[in-house]
């Protein structure tokens, strides 16, 4: 098989070609660069210090706000569905239904499905409403969404 080459082995030149040589200047070694390293200006060293600097000079009264939002950066984009409400027998909780189309495999025409959803209301949406949902954490064991708002009130 193939064998790695050491550290100290040397790589042998081709004939008739020579390697590049970097060239340190004596200026840029007495400021600690060299042609590895790669070179950070003071300007940006003090722009990458100023957020942490920020954070750490907030008062402790503020401390539960900074916490919002960094938690609420680490949310990212929760997955919301429109749906109606099909029951609503249950205290500030509703079954949502949201249908959708999905393309038969076979026969290419589209089939509704149809999935129920409990979420967690607070407004009160009676039975026909068209709803927002949108996912949160358990809340129970079957309910996992919760109502954002009314879309479009159910006919009387």
């Amino acid at each position: 098989m193939f064998r790695r080459k050491k550290k100290e082995e040397a790589v042998e030149p081709v004939a008739g070609v020579e390697a590049p040589v970097a060239e340190e200047t004596p200026e840029a070694v007495a400021a600690g660069e060299s042609s590895t390293s790669p070179t950070v200006s003071e300007a940006s060293a003090e722009v990458e210090q100023t957020p942490v600097a920020a954070e750490a000079a907030a008062p402790a009264g503020d401390a539960g706000t900074g916490n919002a939002v960094k938690s609420a950066r680490a949310r990212g984009n929760r997955v919301q569905k429109v749906g109606i409400v099909s029951s609503d027998k249950m205290q500030k909780t509703v079954v949502v239904r949201v249908d959708r189309l999905v393309l038969h495999r076979k026969y290419r025409r589209y089939v509704r499905r149809t999935s129920k959803f409990m979420a967690h209301v607070d407004l009160g949406s009676p039975t026909g409403d068209r709803v927002r949902i949108v996912e949160t954490r358990p809340l129970s064991a079957r309910k996992r969404w919760r109502v954002v708002e009314i879309v479009q009130k159910a006919a009387k």
